[in-house]
């Protein structure tokens, strides 16, 4: 497999990588651009120069996610947390999917329309912008879809795998991940993936596919030191005074 530890620390490979056009970065800390995905990432999550850095980027009182992480540095406020898996691509049949469509941003209204009934996990405007995505449609309208979102040497995550609750059981997501699967490796990489941890379903079906539980990690949702306000909050990260369960990438599994 290549470069499989790159894989340990994914959001950053992606944005010291293939997806650096899309990075806002000091240091050794750096963050997707606003409303494309909602994380940020560190060259060593334990290390105190890189969270250091990290707070130079984002500003004071901002509320961050950061994935993976063992340890948040004293100062930061832990507002929710969440385990998430990672699975890689061991047996994968992949293989074009003809009723597919490829969507774009005109789609992107149909898009988080879908997100908003499945939850697949975090979904935003620009979103489309990180890779391929492929949708179902059922009568004109979008009930599935999937596509790519990390992208790091020599791999490529698979993400926002939904069917819309009223066509499950048609085997649409299978469908689309193995579409989506043969782009990626036209292309040379291996498809991988992650999903809640607590996701059951979701984590049946792909490893029915082919996929292979590598790693767990743990996912934070954290406030920097500071006032509160001062800095640039994600725009996508609501704020809140209790710790809070947070999702990880999480697919819905709908066959």
């Amino acid at each position: 497999m290549p470069g499989v530890r790159a894989l340990d620390n994914a959001v950053w490979a992606a944005l010291d990588g293939p997806h650096a056009h899309l990075a806002e970065r000091y240091g050794r800390a750096a963050r997707y651009r606003p409303q494309t995905y909602a994380f940020a990432a560190l060259a060593d999550p334990a290390d105190p120069a890189a969270w250091a850095d990290l707070h130079t980027l984002v500003g004071p009182g901002t509320t961050v996610r950061v994935k993976p992480v063992e340890r948040v540095p004293d100062g930061w406020e832990v507002l929710g947390e969440g385990e998430g898996v990672q699975l890689v691509d061991t047996a994968l049949r992949a293989g074009p999917a003809p009723e597919a469509v490829r969507l774009g941003p005109d789609d992107v209204p149909e898009i988080l329309g879908l997100v908003a009934r499945t939850r697949p996990g975090p979904f935003l405007r620009r979103t489309v912008e990180l890779g391929t995505y492929l949708g179902i449609r059922h009568h004109g309208r979008l009930v599935a879809m999937a596509g790519e979102r990390l992208r790091l040497p020599g791999w490529t995550e698979i993400s926002a795998v939904c069917t819309d609750p009223g066509h499950r059981g048609r085997g649409l997501a299978t469908r689309l991940v193995r579409a989506v699967a043969a782009g990626i490796r036209d292309r040379g990489d291996t498809p991988f993936l992650h999903a809640a941890a607590g996701n059951t379903p979701a984590i049946r079906l792909y490893e029915s596919l082919g996929f292979t539980l590598r790693r767990r990690s743990r996912v934070v949702q954290v406030r920097s030191p500071g006032t509160t306000g001062a800095g640039r909050a994600l725009d996508v990260v609501t704020r809140s005074t209790g710790r809070t369960p947070i999702r990880p990438a999480a697919a819905d599994g709908g066959r």
